[in-house]
């Protein structure tokens, strides 16, 4: 005879209808919160500056609020609902925009007395971080496995 270790799934479809209607978590779950999400970014390094890319479509620019903080970068944007009554004219609407909030913890390479350069296009808000000039990086210290 051998044990096996018995873990519930947490997703209903998996379990009967009642078992389903049980659980309150799967309701509370971020599985269901359709309002924020995270969006796609990429951070490029070159030598003097770091250039981040959040895809974001959907957004206008007074949408954004980025700040800088004790070498964190916070980007949110919001942007309200449009009213989708029959008056506007749809007969099927599938649009959504959410609303999200990102803080990156930015290297201590990162000149927080310079201007960071922010621009939107075409659905990518771009920002430009300039590095310190006189940053003392030390070689990569390789360690070998014995």
């Amino acid at each position: 005879m051998s044990l096996i270790e018995f873990t519930k799934n947490r997703w209903p479809w998996n379990y009967g209808l009642t078992d389903f209607l049980e659980r309150e978590h799967f309701f509370n779950d971020d599985f269901f919160n359709l309002e924020k999400s995270s969006p796609a970014i990429n951070i490029k390094e070159h030598e003097d500056n770091f250039e981040i890319e959040l895809s974001s479509p959907g957004f206008d620019k007074k949408d954004f609020e980025i700040s800088l903080k004790d070498h964190v970068l916070e980007i949110s944007a919001e942007k309200e609902k449009e009213e989708t009554g029959k008056d506007n004219g749809y007969a099927c609407k599938e649009f959504n925009y959410r609303s999200f909030r990102r803080a990156l913890q930015l290297p201590k390479t990162v000149d927080e007395s310079k201007d960071i350069r922010a621009s939107y296009k075409s659905g990518i808000l771009r920002l430009n971080l300039q590095k310190k000039e006189d940053t003392d990086q030390k070689p990569k210290k390789m360690i070998e496995v014995v």
